[in-house]
């Protein structure tokens, strides 16, 4: 079974220069596959977890000099990256990206990949294509007693950028949560959205 770690630079006020290096080391030597570093440091003393997603700065170089110095082993970027052309710039220098809060938070981007990225159709052309193809997924869950909002609570920024997102938004929040809320409760959020506008870059 493969098996890979993620981490950060280094932790408190270690240096991330021996840290990282030593990290990297010690999993490979363990049998680790692959290594994808969150390219900030982590505070564990004085951050929460939110600030240690957003204060300590992104140090891009630091994760290409452990890429250049482990040759062909497999190292992969993760932390700040939110574009496709951002994402064209590290595969210049690593082997992977990882996309956290910008796959969350506007998650039609991953529309983008395969056209931009390998050249392939997108699997869909546009955001509500893609939930067409969900409604049976739902329909079937919901007949064995799912709740509607445990399916759509991580779809509220699908449409961050657009006009009638915020609708779709409280429709969801408030509608969707409810006990008896249904396929056609999703339908009637995705009716506030403007399907001809251009979505968020």
């Amino acid at each position: 079974i493969p098996v890979s770690v993620k981490c950060r630079l280094g932790v408190d006020e270690q240096d991330i220069e021996t840290a990282l290096d030593e990290l990297a080391d010690a999993v490979i030597k363990a049998g680790c596959d692959a290594l994808t570093v969150h390219a900030r440091k982590a505070w564990l003393k004085g951050l929460s977890p939110k600030e240690n997603r957003e204060i300590p700065p992104l140090d891009y170089e630091r994760v290409y000099r452990l890429k250049h110095r482990l040759g062909a082993y497999l190292v992969a970027i993760n932390g700040g990256i939110e574009t496709i052309d951002a994402i064209k710039t590290h595969l210049q220098h690593i082997d992977g990206v990882m996309l956290g809060r910008a796959a969350y938070h506007t998650p039609e981007l991953l529309l983008d990949i395969d056209p931009h990225l390998f050249g392939d159709d997108a699997p869909f052309q546009n955001a509500f294509e893609a939930l067409e193809a969900y409604f049976p997924y739902i329909e079937k869950q919901l007949k064995d007693g799912v709740p509607l909002h445990a399916m759509t609570r991580h779809l509220l920024g699908l449409f961050h950028g657009r006009p009638g997102a915020r609708s779709y938004r409280r429709h969801l929040a408030t509608e969707g949560v409810k006990r008896d809320a249904t396929l056609q409760t999703f339908k009637d959020a995705l009716a506030y959205v403007a399907r001809d506008a251009t979505r968020a870059a």
